[in-house]
């Protein structure tokens, strides 16, 4: 099948349409427990709030932005390893993947410098320096970019030693190894760079994207610092090579069905870690809900259970069976989340805010939802179009030339 750029996804990459479907699917599964998320965060009045109901949609909501880092992850890591095959060099590998994190950071930028614009005079001027889901992809794209090329520069080094040699003495540790490492560095000393050890030194801007400070006197769990959301770019890079890697693809269903055990086991074991008498942090500083790394591993499960669980539906169940709104959303995941902002938080808003009974949000939540689908299918045929007369245009130089 032909490979193509999927540019209107978060962190966008290089993809095959059919067999692939399952990222498009989990996207587009963020995509819809973002959309509920931010509707019934946006609408529901003081009464409904007070409900299980809303309880369990913003427990669901802590998935979306964890599932979009990850994605990139296992994106970046498919384009990575397509492009070594094809030979190209690790410089122009990593500055692939480096320009397109820039290009996502700084449409994160042009978004924030957007919502300032359409909120004024009320939207502070600080919201144009907040920490949000497309600034911390955009660098985490670019993190990972850096980190690829850092092991490949490893594998030319021992390769060019065991040329000159002819004996291999020892073996550069595999991205795989890598990336794990470096997300498990990052969440484990997350908690301490959120309460003891914050860098307060450092002017709030750049301190926010450490830990989330924004401009208030603590770190912000609703923001999208470094540490610790980057770790989950850096176990979908891991994830993903071990996918795309030459041995997996012929063991494929047997390695889903190990990794989506494999998040079984992972939330399993944060109950059991977060219960442990023994602790790696002080109570004073421990918080299972945002910094700790028991919970980082029950999300990390649950992202792999999902992962196993979505390969199975687009290989055995309908989702390309038929037309399948959720696959279709996660082929536009930047597009509709770039647009249903304003028309849930923003001055666009379809519904009154903070005043919607659950049942009038739900309605307001579908209404979003088909819009955005709607929205989505245009942007697919207006592409679909483009391509068609760039693929068209040659045709009448080419028999003009001729002619001549």
């Amino acid at each position: 099948m032909t490979d193509h750029i999927q540019v209107g996804s978060l962190g966008g990459a290089l993809t095959k349409p059919a067999r692939l479907a399952y990222i498009d699917w989990m996207r587009g599964l963020a995509c819809v427990l973002m959309f509920q998320a931010h509707c019934y965060n946006s609408w529901l009045n003081a009464d409904a709030r007070k409900t299980e109901f809303y309880r369990f949609s913003q427990a669901v909501a802590t998935l979306p932005a964890p599932l979009f880092i990850f994605l990139a992850g296992v994106s970046s890591a498919m384009v990575t390893h397509r492009l070594r095959d094809k030979g190209v060099a690790r410089n122009a590998i990593a500055r692939t993947t480096i320009l397109r994190g820039a290009e996502i950071y700084g449409l994160g930028l042009l978004f924030r410098v957007q919502e300032f614009v359409l909120g004024y005079p009320k939207s502070p001027w600080t919201d144009l320096l907040r920490v949000d889901v497309l600034n911390i992809l955009g660098l985490s794209m670019m993190l990972m970019g850096v980190l690829c090329w850092l092991t490949a520069a490893s594998a030319d080094v021992v390769g060019a030693r065991f040329s000159a040699s002819q004996s291999r003495t020892s073996s550069p540790p595999p991205p795989i190894t890598v990336a794990l490492i470096a997300a498990a560095v990052v969440v484990i000393v997350t908690p301490w760079l959120w309460t003891t050890q914050r860098l307060r030194w450092l002017p709030w801007p750049l301190q926010s994207y450490i830990n989330g400070v924004h401009i208030y006197a603590q770190p912000q769990p609703w923001l999208f610092p470094i540490f610790p959301w980057v770790a989950f770019a850096f176990v979908g890079l891991a994830i993903g090579f071990l996918l795309f890697s030459d041995s997996s693809r012929r063991k494929e269903t047997i390695l889903f069905a190990a990794l989506g055990g494999a998040g079984i086991v992972a939330c399993v074991l944060s109950v059991l870690f977060d219960s442990a008498r023994i602790r790696l942090y002080s109570a004073a500083i421990y918080d299972y809900w945002h910094t700790s790394p028991n919970f980082f591993l029950m999300r990390c499960g649950i992202l792999l259970a999902l992962l196993f669980l979505a390969y199975a539906w687009c290989r055995w169940g309908w989702a390309q069976k038929e037309f399948s709104p959720i696959i279709q959303l996660g082929n536009t995941s930047l597009l509709v989340y770039w647009v249903h902002i304003e028309f849930v938080y923003g001055r666009f808003s379809i519904l009154p805010k903070g005043r919607c009974s659950i049942l009038k949000a739900t309605a307001g939540l579908l209404i979003i939802f088909l819009a955005m689908v709607a929205l989505s299918l245009l942007r697919t045929r207006w592409k679909k179009r483009q391509a068609k007369v760039l693929r068209a245009s040659p045709a009448p130089a080419a028999a003009t030339a001729e002619s001549g």
